[in-house]
């Protein structure tokens, strides 16, 4: 299925606060699961992955209105999954159709996103600097970020104050939030002179950029300004087995 399809053009690359657009429909189809599956020229849906999850929305023309339920990437390939609400017997493809995010929620994963970096940052100013990021989830159900190494559960737990007034006292400054994809060795130089080993050398990285601070490779979307996070209460920080982790919440 992979090999019949040219990759989705991913304008929430370049614009992730657009919320609706148009592209052309490549195919229609019933997945495995019996959802039905729609692929795109372009998309503006981001889908689930780096800890964050997908958007939600609806795509639609005169022929048909699909629920977005899911959003998936597979090899440079964007699958839509949802329901269609109402089509024609035959839905023909090559047509033009229009894009709708549901705003409200892409909002509320970039917050968690930005978090989560923001907290990266964090880490390092109340004297973390050995623990190295791993892993992060992004879900508004208990969002997290991962760092390899540990540190005595006492110390961690009288840092965890500090680190969430570091947090939000950033939070109250502000500074822009910029994203672009650049050649490999100025994405180095943005990332503090290092990107991490899975990064090819002759590949154009996406760097997140939060205002001042050292950037990171990151495909997820984010906030334009680091006020716009708006506050964390960090929940619970955990050391185990060579693992660290920090649990937060985000509040309006």
């Amino acid at each position: 299925m992979d090999n019949k399809h040219h990759q989705t053009v991913l304008e929430y690359f370049d614009h992730m606060f657009k919320f609706q657009s148009t592209a052309t429909l490549i195919s229609l189809f019933l997945g495995e699961d019996g959802r039905h599956v729609l692929v795109l020229d372009s998309t503006i849906f981001h889908p689930q992955g780096g800890g964050q999850p997908s958007d939600t929305g609806f795509i639609t023309n005169s022929q048909f209105k699909f629920l977005v339920h899911d959003v998936r990437s597979k090899n440079g390939i964007v699958y839509h999954y949802g329901v269609l609400e109402k089509f024609d017997e035959e839905i023909k493809c090559g047509v033009e159709v229009w894009l709708s995010v549901d705003e409200s929620k892409r909002k509320l994963n970039s917050r968690l996103h930005s978090a989560g970096h923001l907290l990266d940052v964090c880490m390092e100013k109340v004297g973390l600097t050995h623990l190295e990021p791993t892993k992060a989830y992004h879900f508004p159900d208990g969002p997290y970020v991962e760092y390899k190494g540990t540190v005595p559960q006492t110390e961690l737990q009288s840092k965890q104050k500090e680190l969430e007034l570091e947090a939000n006292n950033l939070i109250l400054k502000g500074g822009k939030v910029s994203v672009g994809v650049y050649p490999y060795e100025q994405a180095s130089a943005l990332c503090g002179g290092c990107l991490p080993d899975y990064i090819p050398k002759e590949s154009t990285p996406r760097i997140v950029k939060l205002g001042d601070f050292f950037g990171c490779p990151c495909g997820g979307t984010h906030v334009s300004d680091i006020s716009d996070i708006v506050n964390i209460k960090i929940t619970q920080t955990r050391t185990k087995k060579g693992v660290t982790k920090v649990y937060y919440q985000i509040e309006s």
